[in-house]
């Protein structure tokens, strides 16, 4: 999906898609940026490895703090399947309210 941010920029968030909510789709965000290694810890992120869903293969950690509500339309191209272990850590890991 575009970037919240600056969608105009023609980046795509990657996004971890976890359901749904009526019309929309719940996701969560993903990054190729290392919260979690040797120096830090950043609980709001888990650590999915690497997969089909990064065309280079870097790792990922997914941000499990803020679920995003997503309009199908706004997704631009189609992705990959997370293996069920990785999955069920990162719902697991979501806080609840």
């Amino acid at each position: 999906m575009p970037y919240e941010e600056d969608p105009s920029q023609g980046k795509d968030r990657p996004v971890l898609l976890i359901g749904r909510d009526r019309r929309h789709l719940l996701g969560l965000a993903l990054t190729s940026r290392d919260r979690n290694n040797a120096r830090s810890a950043d609980a709001r992120y888990v650590d999915i490895g690497t997969g089909p869903w990064d065309p280079k293969r870097r790792p990922s950690e997914v941000r499990v703090d803020r679920i995003l509500r997503i309009e199908p339309a706004a997704i631009r191209r189609n992705g990959a399947v997370l293996p069920r272990a990785a999955f069920d850590a990162v719902v697991g890991s979501i806080p609840r309210t």
